[in-house]
């Protein structure tokens, strides 16, 4: 794969090609800024005002901005992921790197037989069950964090939010379902993120570089990992995965399994490690909000809901058009590049009233943030279930949380999600 920088995921932008000069250009071109990354509402909503399904032929991409534009796409047929095939027509080259040879053969980035099969495996331990029986351990690991974070704001101090606790506990959850020791997790956060650079839209050499170094670690660990829950079985996915069983799907493969297991990891900690420190600010950027939660616990979920459509994680995803298809009026040709903007359709006001007021008590949210069809988000329910717990914990011992300097979010334009937010806990 050459070093020229790719939009989006996959596909570069023509050497010749040269963006229309056109407001929706200009609205769209202004997401890639550095106010844009900072908050690219204003952008996404202009863009939907002048073209909700624009075609940037630099970019080489339809971007959709309308929530019943986007859902019809995810969810119906006529549309795939970029995967193998499409990689071997488009990018010849992509078998170079280890971390696109995971990133194109995963669940992420199969459609059909062969994602139902996978799916299908994997759902039967990843399921609600999986999910409530981890409960215990994640209140237990959310009160130990936020004591740690209550020793560090102590007698007036200061403590960055994000790096004790937003970070660390979406990888000690992962790495409790998986079944990874916690002596071994220490490079997970940094792996994962590394790993991570392949969801950007547009990647440089360096984060392939990295990518590549870290899915070449990571596989190494997990067939471990596999190799000795084999050995010795345990209460984990890994030992689930192992056993698991479909009457007319056999089992995973070894590939399957090990690139599942990566899967779990980058996909668990990272958006709900977003998804955390995003709500945290939300709902104190709110202060009404954030009182609602303290008087009433029981709004946990909905802020977690609303924190999902007001700042989504994660703000994109691709299909292929696998034949013409007509969205919103406007006719898509076969094989064209499709970017639902999920960010963009859930402040849709078709679909969402009010879309840029945060209000814990929205009714009848539907969210697009963990995608939707074959491909919505296995670990939706751990990620909402993940985030509610912790926002119900923090409002009980910290009522007087405040914001406690300038925060830094994430260099990122697909994932939404803060590298530091200082907090005191006696604001």
């Amino acid at each position: 794969m050459r070093n020229e920088t790719e939009f989006p995921y996959t596909r570069r932008v023509p050497r010749n090609g040269r963006a229309r000069n056109s407001a929706a250009d200009a609205a769209l071109l202004a997401v890639f800024t550095r106010d844009g990354r900072e908050n690219p509402y204003p952008a996404f909503a202009a863009l939907r005002r002048l073209a909700p399904v624009h075609h940037h032929e630099g970019l080489g991409t339809w971007f959709l901005t309308r929530h019943a534009d986007c859902h019809a796409v995810l969810t119906g047929p006529g549309f795939h992921t970029p995967g193998r095939e499409w990689c071997d027509r488009e990018i010849p080259d992509w078998r170079e790197h280890p971390g696109a040879r995971f990133f194109y053969s995963s669940l992420l980035r199969t459609d059909g037989a062969d994602h139902s099969r996978v799916r299908r495996l994997v759902t039967g331990a990843l399921g609600a069950r999986s999910v409530r029986a981890l409960l215990p351990d994640v209140r237990g690991l959310t009160r130990r964090l936020l004591d740690r974070f209550a020793d560090a704001t102590a007698d007036g101090g200061t403590a960055d939010f994000q790096g004790l606790v937003g970070y660390p506990l979406p990888v000690a959850v992962v790495g409790r379902l998986i079944g990874a020791p916690p002596e071994d997790q220490g490079p997970f956060h940094r792996l994962g993120q590394d790993a991570g650079r392949l969801l950007e839209p547009v990647r440089s050499a360096e984060d392939w570089r990295r990518a590549d170094e870290a899915v070449v670690a990571l596989r190494a660990y997990f067939a471990d990992l596999v190799r000795r829950r084999r050995a010795r079985p345990a209460d984990d996915l890994t030992s689930a995965l192992l056993a698991v069983r479909d009457a007319d799907d056999g089992r995973l493969s070894g590939d399957e399994l090990v690139d599942t297991l990566l899967l779990v990891l980058v996909a668990g900690f990272e958006t709900t490690a977003g998804l955390l420190g995003l709500a945290v600010h939300a709902l104190l950027a709110h202060p009404d909000q954030w009182r609602l939660l303290c008087e009433r616990p029981d709004v946990a979920a909905g802020a977690v809901e609303e924190t999902l459509r007001w700042d989504t994680p994660v703000q994109m995803t691709e299909r292929i058009a696998d034949r013409p298809a007509e969205i919103g009026g406007v006719t898509i040709p076969e094989g064209a590049n499709v970017t639902t903007v999920l960010a963009a359709g859930n402040r849709d006001p078709a679909r969402h009233p009010d879309p840029d007021t945060y209000t814990v008590l929205r009714p009848d949210s539907k969210v697009l943030s963990f995608s939707a069809g074959p491909h919505h988000c296995l670990g939706a329910a751990l990620a909402r279930a993940e985030s509610a717990e912790l926002l119900t914990q923090l409002a009980a011992r910290f009522p007087r949380l405040a914001p406690a300097g300038e925060p830094v979010r994430r260099a990122s334009v697909s994932l939404r999600a803060f590298a530091h937010l200082p907090l005191a806990a006696t604001g």
